[in-house]
């Protein structure tokens, strides 16, 4: 019975945890750090957060077509204001989040330019599967080159840029 209630217990803090980080704020973007991850100062105050965008993942930064993500994302957002809708934290602390500016789906903006993938899990081809298959067909982007390197292939060959 104790046992029940330690893994109850658990539980119901790792849930209140993921409730703090979740939620939505509209903000400013200061700074595009890659093409999947920028910071956002909150309009009602604050320090800037970082945030990752959900659903895809673009180039690393020393990566074919990295530079180009980055720039690609920079011009959409850099110094815009967005809005962020949570969905917790990623492993690295970030602000994992669906983000729009304006009436744009950042991430479907992302990958249905060829600035980044649709994020796989398994067999799950990611929420902007249509978007990268038209990217891809139209030879968008990244996808002009002859093979592009997914960027979770590329850190598992060579490691992260940082």
């Amino acid at each position: 019975m104790k046992r029940f209630f330690r893994l109850a217990a658990a539980a119901l803090l790792a849930a209140t945890a993921l409730c703090v980080h979740a939620g939505s704020f509209v903000g400013t973007v200061t700074h595009v750090t890659d093409g999947d991850s920028l910071w956002v100062r909150p309009a009602a105050g604050g320090p800037p957060r970082q945030v990752r965008v959900q659903g895809i993942d673009a180039p690393e930064i020393c990566q074919a077509w990295g530079r180009e993500s980055r720039e690609a994302l920079a011009a959409q957002v850099l110094h815009r204001q967005v809005r962020v809708n949570s969905r917790g934290r990623d492993t690295y602390s970030r602000t994992l989040a669906q983000v729009s500016f304006g009436n744009q789906d950042v991430g479907a903006w992302m990958v249905g330019r060829g600035h980044a993938w649709s994020y796989r899990f398994r067999r799950d081809a990611g929420p902007y599967s249509q978007q990268e298959s038209q990217a891809r067909s139209a030879r968008l982007g990244l996808w002009s080159a002859s093979a592009p390197i997914e960027p979770r292939v590329f850190r598992k060959r060579h490691g992260s840029c940082k």
